[in-house]
């Protein structure tokens, strides 16, 4: 392929081998192994894709069969969900730590032939429920530790499936057709489906095509000037939109490197040695990177935490100014560049911030501090709105235009309205054809002229920024007609390092009350610099001294929302500490950690029961699973706060 003919890819098919032609010896793949990072070039992986492609074919995947790719982020997986792209089979990526339930659904549901598999984890799953997957007909695999006495019949090293593509590729009749197969690839075919993270029941599969999803990266790489030195962590889950928009559409089409972690364990380590260009991460994982930074210091020494809190105070003064090019006075320049030298670039190199170019944060809303802490600190981050059926992007924040509770005016190309009821609707490049196997779901999420019913309640602001209230549905009122949007409340809530995850109720009752995780990192520190003495989460949830620092945060937040008078009557009257986490393998939370509200209001109804009763305490069971699958039971007496309501503040009136 020429150059030219980037511009005419229609499937990433033809990208991988543009990339390979035009840019062969740059960087495409990065991985670390047993300590050491390996490379792989565009030139490199495009020949290990086509020798996987034939390897894959060899055993019987056809145009058009689905196969489930299943594991982290590994090199070989992503170069698999390439091959059967390649072949025009449908990638089917799952999430590595979904139970054996929720990936025999998956496989059933998407009528999957092929697993793709990272190690012998993920083929114990799919072999314990292997009897509800009867079109299933192979699995390969990428690490072998701990399967050489499997029955192999159907079960394939990955190397071996690439070592026999290789052989059979030095038959030029064999390459001559594999050429065919790709050039007879259309932007129209299926690219890849996407299973939706299943918050209000059984996940959808999003079918994407390849020209739709191209287009889509195509308007978001120019967005945002990203090109071939650029260099990404790909450390999301692959079964998740984000990833394979983010990471994958985008590498393909910029021809930047995307570099996979050695675990997840050591994936914030990974991001320091790599200092990634590009980056991403939903605002949970920059309120733990915040965590860890304020326990690091309260543990530093007394000159070093007086220094930090002194320069941080000057970020927050000039910091935001500085970084959107608004004036600053020649001191306040003078002594941010002084923080620069001692704080702030130092905090960004231990972080691994220091080459970031453009970072981005979506998912949930980030609480408007979180969000200006980090951009004091210099580093572009900035919000996106989007949804698997979009293929990601709806909205994003462009440079020089940045608000904390904004997501930012439309994505070129994009079209956003809004429904009498508020509701998001939008119609955009990447959006998808249907749900698969499906179409009264498809049907019911599009409008008449082709605009796609996001679920969510907003509104934009003066200036074109959308404003994200709830999911429409969750937007509830009280019983004396106060409106009551539970995430709005519950993000208020996580902003502070000791709340790990929150629960709101209120819809058509008296008053507000909640649910509280805490974040055992945060509050387990503070027990160990106050000597309080705990042997579990549960026992620790529970304390006095524990309830005591929560309810001055539940308090603040009250403060908050009086201070807003159309939130004033949302306030917080009462809350518990759960004594359990919430858990995606319990079903309380979907694997991209959002809050299963119908579930927990079910399971935990005896708590919610109390909180509205007048009770002071509620004892609960719990069911709980294991890492290993078991099932088991988790009992606690929970007590419960009653919080105080303050007035709401006096809407000014107009002059």
């Amino acid at each position: 392929m020429t150059a030219v003919d980037s511009v005419r890819a229609d499937t990433f098919a033809k990208l991988l081998a543009h990339n390979a032609a035009v840019r062969g010896d740059r960087p495409a793949f990065r991985h670390k192994d047993l300590g050491i990072w390996q490379t792989w070039t565009w030139a490199e992986v495009y020949e290990n894709v086509r020798c996987l492609a034939v390897g894959l074919e060899r055993l019987g995947l056809k145009h058009g069969e689905a196969i489930a790719i299943v594991g982290a982020n590994r090199p070989k997986l992503y170069w698999t969900v390439m091959a059967a792209q390649m072949l025009g089979a449908v990638p089917v990526p799952v999430y590595a730590d979904a139970v054996a339930d929720e990936l025999a659904y998956v496989l059933a549901h998407a009528e999957v032939k092929f697993a793709a598999v990272q190690d012998q984890e993920q083929v114990d799953k799919i072999l314990s429920v292997s009897e509800r997957l009867p079109l299933l007909r192979h699995m390969i695999y990428d690490e072998p530790r701990g399967l050489r006495d499997y029955d192999h019949t159907r079960l394939h090293p990955m190397a071996e499936v690439i070592a026999e593509g290789e052989e059979a590729l030095k038959d030029p009749a064999v390459s001559s057709w594999l050429d065919g197969i790709m050039a007879a690839g259309k932007g129209s075919d299926v690219s890849i489906i996407l299973y939706t993270s299943g918050t209000t029941g059984r996940s959808k599969g999003v079918v994407l095509t390849a020209e739709r999803c191209i287009a889509a990266a195509r308007d978001t790489v120019t967005f945002d000037k990203l090109d071939e030195k650029d260099e990404v962590l790909a450390y999301l889950p692959l079964a998740w939109v984000g990833d394979h928009y983010l990471n994958y559409a985008q590498g393909l089409v910029a021809g930047f490197c995307m570099a996979c972690p050695e675990s997840a364990e050591t994936a914030m380590q990974d991001l320091k040695e790599i200092g990634p260009t590009f980056y991403f991460a939903p605002p949970r994982v920059f309120e733990q990177i915040l965590t860890r930074v304020m326990i690091r210091m309260e543990d530093a020494g007394g000159l070093k935490r007086r220094m930090f809190h002194y320069f941080i105070g000057v970020a927050k003064r000039y910091g935001e100014k500085i970084l959107n090019g608004e004036d600053v006075p020649l001191g306040g320049r003078l002594l941010y560049g002084l923080g620069r030298l001692l704080v702030y670039e130092p905090l960004k190199n231990v972080l691994g911030f220091s080459r970031i170019r453009v970072a981005y944060t979506a998912g949930e809303a980030i609480g408007p501090d979180l969000f200006s802490f980090y951009r004091s600190l210099g580093l572009n981050l900035k919000q996106l709105y989007g949804q698997t059926e979009a293929f990601l992007y709806v909205t994003a924040q462009p440079d020089g235009a940045i608000k904390p509770d904004t997501v930012g005016p439309p994505m070129p190309n994009v079209e956003i309205r809004l429904s009498e009821s508020g509701e998001v609707l939008f119609r955009s490049p990447g959006m998808f054809t249907g749900y698969f196997r499906d179409e009264e779901k498809t049907s019911e999420v599009l409008t008449e002229d082709g605009f796609i019913k996001t679920g969510d309640a907003g509104f934009f602001d003066p200036a074109g920024h959308l404003k994200i209230i709830d999911r429409a549905k969750d937007v509830g009122k009280l019983n004396d007609g106060s409106l009551f949007p539970p995430k709005y409340i519950e993000n208020k809530l996580k902003f502070f390092p000791n709340v790990k995850e929150a629960v709101a109720f209120g819809h058509e009752r008296d008053y507000v009350s909640c649910f509280i995780n805490i974040d055992l990192t945060a509050v387990g520190n503070w027990a160990e610099r106050n000597n309080v003495v705990y042997g579990s989460y549960q026992e620790l949830a529970g304390h006095p001294l524990v309830y005591d620092m929560l309810e001055k945060n539940v308090d603040e937040v009250n403060r908050s929302l009086a201070a807003e008078p159309m939130m004033a009557g949302a306030q917080i009257r009462r809350f518990l500490i759960l004594h359990k986490e919430l858990d995606a393998d319990d079903g309380e939370l979907t694997r991209t950690q959002k809050v299963r509200r119908g579930f927990i209001a079910e399971r935990y109804a005896p708590l919610i029961t109390a909180l509205y009763d007048g009770s002071r305490e509620a004892d609960i069971t719990t069911e709980v699973t294991f890492e290993d699958g078991r099932k088991g039971t988790i009992s606690a007496r929970v007590k419960i706060r009653d919080m105080r309501i303050y007035p709401a503040a006096v809407k000014e009136k107009a002059a």
